[in-house]
């Protein structure tokens, strides 16, 4: 037991479940799930349906931030990834069909790969802080997404692409299996492979892992490009369910929530040891909380400052520091005698 509390992933857990509970309480049948026209249906899908490309995010930043990194144009790219996509299916005289999605898809993804990789050179190469570098793409990302839209929002009217992000495979959403596809990827590369050992090497020291003969560069360059990826398929899930691309709104703020995510799951900001299934955990948290609020009656522009009050106490929960102060709080001091009372 006292292993299991020593764990970071218990508080993050432990918040899920207490948000699930609390969910159960307003809605009594928040867990009962119904099948429809071969399709699964409840509040528990949802919750997975919706925080899929949250998940997406938050798996490519957590490598990032393993690294010693961090990636604030992952919601410049979501947004550039759709318009790109939906801007090409708009411009085809055949929107529905499948080479023309998948075409559309590629041409999405391999940008939101380029922009990867164009964070991966200032950072790796050219040796911009972290944070600038991708401060960068933040900043003029969403004109680039304005630019492909010309300042609308497009639309579209095309079945094949109405299945990544709001279609069924299989019964489940088709945008849970891919992340579920992303994840196995992620988790055999880094966890069954060396690759892992090496991306926390990088992250806890870059330059001792140099000299030890470690592709530093290499490795941070590639974990940016992954970042993109995520990123680019996460655009094509948010454009997908609402067959649209809006450059002002698609993916906005969706960095902060894979950052906190990738904070609630237990993986340090200085780099070094990471968690994927923390991350998975915190973008769930994430997820169900604005469930939550959303089932409670709670004004949306409130959902902010519930997250931020969530997050500051699973970490502060999580800190030894902070532990370690509460504990020596509640213990009692010992009570000393004055000499002369005792000589009386």
């Amino acid at each position: 037991m006292k292993t299991a509390l020593k764990s970071r992933l218990v508080w993050p857990i432990a918040t899920l479940v207490a948000l699930l509970v609390a969910n159960v309480i307003v809605e009594h049948g928040f867990f009962s799930i119904r099948i429809e026209d071969g399709h699964l249906f409840g509040s528990l899908i949802d919750i997975l349906r919706n925080g899929a490309p949250t998940v997406l995010v938050a798996l490519g930043m957590t490598l990032v931030i393993a690294t010693r990194g961090i990636d604030l144009s992952v919601g410049a790219v979501v947004a550039i990834s759709g318009a790109l996509a939906v801007s090409v299916i708009k411009d085809s005289h055949t929107p529905n069909d499948v080479g023309t999605v998948l075409v559309a898809c590629l041409v999405a993804v391999g940008f939101a790969v380029v922009l990867g990789a164009w964070n991966g050179l200032l950072v790796a190469v050219f040796g911009i802080q972290p944070i600038i570098a991708t401060l960068i793409l933040l900043t003029a990302g969403r004109g680039i997404a304005q630019l492909i839209t010309e300042g609308q929002i497009l639309t579209i009217t095309s079945a094949p692409y109405k299945v990544i992000g709001g279609g069924f495979w299989l019964t489940l959403p088709a945008s849970i299996l891919i992340v579920a596809v992303m994840f196995v990827v992620a988790a055999v590369l880094t966890r069954k492979t060396a690759l892992g050992m090496l991306i926390e090497s990088v992250g806890i020291n870059p330059e001792a892992s140099r000299l030890a003969g470690v592709g530093s560069r290499t490795l941070t360059w590639t974990v940016y490009m992954f970042s993109g990826l995520c990123a680019g398929i996460a655009g094509l899930m948010i454009s997908s369910n609402v067959t649209a691309a809006d450059a002002n709104s698609a993916g906005l703020w969706i960095e902060l929530d894979a950052i906190l995510a990738v904070v609630l799951g237990g993986t340090s900001l200085a780099g070094g040891r990471y968690s994927l299934v923390g991350s998975l955990v915190g973008a769930f948290v994430i997820q169900t909380l604005t469930t939550t609020v959303y089932s409670m009656g709670i004004a949306p522009n409130v959902t902010l400052v519930f997250k931020a009050i969530v997050v500051i106490t699973v970490c502060l929960l999580q800190s030894p520091a902070f532990l370690a102060l509460f504990r020596s709080r509640r213990r009692r001091r010992p009570v000393t005698t004055p000499k002369a009372e005792v000589a009386a």
